[in-house]
C-alpha cells in the first residue's frame, strides 16, 4: 500500500496542512469523507458481501454496490473501498450513464488484480477496471488508495522479452481504464505494476489528474503511466511516475493537453506518438508541458511519428524541463518505421510545426543531447529554442545537438543548435 507519497520538488510538497485535512477526511471505520463537498448516499462494498482477505473475488459485490450508487438520485452518491482492507477483484466494468449528475468512486484501501493471466480466459485480455459513459466521476484514493495490477506473470509471457515462447502474449490487462468519461477525474491514488498500461484515458472531454503516482519495474514491458487517445481539455499534475515505458504517452485525436509538475523516472518520457503508424491522418495540438523533471530516463520531451503517416502535430510547448542523466533529453523522430535506423525515404509524413522549447536545463547520458530528426518531405517548421543548457552525465564528456530537416529560431542554447535552420 502507498502510505506516503513522493515529493517531485519543494513547490509540490503536500503540506501539512493538506496531509492533516486528508487525515480528517477518513472516518466512521475507514470510510472517507470529503471535507469539502456533501455527498449523497454512501455505498460501502463490505455491505454488498465483500470480503476483504486478499483472496476472495469480489467482483460480483462491488457490481451490485456500483449498481446501487449508480442508479442512486442523490447529488454524489459515493461508493467507498473502505481503508484497512484489500479486496481481489476480477476484471469488471462500472458502466454509466448514473442517475446522479456526478459519482464518488472512493479508493481508501487496496484493490488487487488476480495474480494468474488464467483468470482472463474467455474475457477481453485488454482491461481490468473499465468505467465507461460515466459523468462526473470523481475516482479518489484519499492519499491511501492503492490499485495493485499484480502485473509480473504477464511481463513472464510478454512476447517483447520472450518471444522464443509458443503461448507468449502481446496484450496484457490495463490497470484503470476510462472510456467517455467526461468532467471526471482521478486523484490522490497510487498504482503499481499493471500488466500493460497503468491508465488508460480515451474518448474523454474534460478529465483531471492529479496526486498520482504509478509504479513499476523499468524493466517490466510496455507498462505506460498514462496513456492518452481522442480526448480534449485534460490535465495531469503533482504527479509521479516510474514505469517500464512511457511516463505519459499522447495518442492522436488530441486537444488541449495541459501537464505540469510532474516526476518521470524511469521511464521513456513524455511522449507525444507514436503516431501514424497505419498511414492515418493525425490530428494533435495544443500540448503544454511545464516544470517536469526527468532522472534516469530514456527520453525526455519527444515527440515521435511514423514516416507513412499523414495529419499535423501543432502548437506544442515544453517549458521548465529538468534533466538528470536522460539519454535523449530532447528529441523529436519524424521517420520512425518498424526497422530502426533502415528507413528508406517516404513522401508522406506528419507536419511537425510550432513547437516551443525553452527554460531547460540538466545533463544527458549519451552524446546527442538535443535531436530534431525530421522529415525530407515534410520538414519540420516553426521550431523554438530558447534558454537551453544541457551537459554531459559524464565527466569530461561534450554534447551536441543533431538537425535535419528542421527549421525555427535558437536563442542561448547550449550546446550549440545552430544547425536548426531559419
Amino acid at each position: 500500500m502507498y502510505t506516503q507519497r513522493h515529493t517531485i520538488n519543494s513547490s509540490m510538497d503536500i503540506s501539512g496542512a493538506v496531509l492533516f485535512i486528508l487525515a480528517l477526511a477518513l472516518s466512521n471505520n475507514g470510510s472517507p469523507r470529503n471535507v469539502f463537498h456533501v455527498y449523497g448516499k454512501e455505498f460501502n462494498v463490505l455491505d454488498y458481501g465483500a470480503i476483504s482477505d486478499g483472496q476472495t473475488e469480489n467482483s460480483k459485490a462491488f457490481g451490485e454496490a456500483w449498481n446501487a450508487a449508480c442508479g442512486d438520485p442523490t447529488p454524489t452518491p459515493q461508493l467507498i473501498v473502505p481503508s484497512g482492507h484489500t479486496f481481489l477483484v476480477n476484471p469488471i466494468m462500472f458502466r454509466g450513464p448514473c442517475q446522479a449528475p456526478g459519482i464518488d468512486f472512493a479508493i481508501a484501501g487496496t484493490i488487487i488484480a488476480p495474480d494468474s493471466p488464467g483468470f482472463w480466459d474467455g474475457k477481453d485480455a485488454s482491461q481490468w477496471l473499465v468505467f465507461e459513459g460515466v459523468k462526473g466521476l470523481k475516482v479518489d484514493g484519499y492519499g491511501n488508495g492503492t490499485i495493485d495490477g499484480r502485473g509480473k506473470a504477464w511481463w513472464d509471457q510478454s512476447c517483447r522479452y520472450n518471444p522464443q515462447l509458443k503461448t507468449c502474449t502481446t496484450l496484457a490487462p490495463t490497470a484503470l481504464r476510462f472510456l467517455s468519461c467526461d468532467g471526471s477525474s482521478v486523484r490522490n491514488v497510487g498504482l503499481k505494476d499493471s500488466a500493460q498500461a497503468h491508465v488508460l484515458i480515451t474518448g474523454c472531454n474534460g478529465f483531471d489528474v492529479n496526486n498520482v503516482v504509478i509504479m513499476s519495474p523499468e524493466s517490466s514491458p510496455n507498462t505506460d503511466g498514462i496513456h492518452i487517445q481522442d480526448t480534449q481539455h485534460l490535465s495531469i499534475s503533482n504527479s509521479s511516475f516510474g514505469v517500464g515505458d512511457d511516463c505519459i504517452s499522447i495518442g492522436d485525436r488530441i486537444r488541449d493537453i495541459n501537464i505540469q509538475n510532474v516526476k518521470c523516472g524511469p521511464g521513456h518520457g513524455i511522449s507525444i506518438g507514436s503516431l501514424g503508424r497505419s498511414g492515418n491522418y493525425v490530428q494533435v495540438e495544443r500540448i503544454f508541458v511545464t516544470n517536469a523533471y526527468f532522472t534516469g530516463s530514456t527520453n525526455g520531451a519527444r515527440i515521435k511519428t511514423w514516416q507513412v503517416g499523414r495529419g499535423y502535430v501543432r502548437n506544442i510547448r515544453f517549458e521548465n524541463l529538468t534533466f538528470d542523466s536522460v539519454k535523449n533529453p530532447i528529441i523529436i523522430d519524424q521517420n520512425y518505421c518498424e526497422v530502426r535506423d533502415a528507413c528508406k525515404e517516404q513522401e508522406t509524413g506528419v507536419q511537425i510545426s510550432q513547437v516551443v522549447y525553452r527554460g531547460m536545463s540538466g545533463t544527458s547520458s549519451t552524446e546527442i543531447a538535443i535531436n530534431l530528426n525530421c522529415s525530407s518531405s515534410v520538414p519540420c517548421h516553426g521550431i523554438l529554442m530558447e534558454d537551453i543548457h544541457l551537459t554531459s552525465a559524464m565527466a569530461g564528456k561534450e554534447v551536441t545537438t543533431y538537425c535535419r530537416n528542421a527549421h525555427g529560431n535558437v536563442t542561448d542554447v547550449a550546446p550549440d543548435s545552430t544547425c536548426l535552420l531559419d
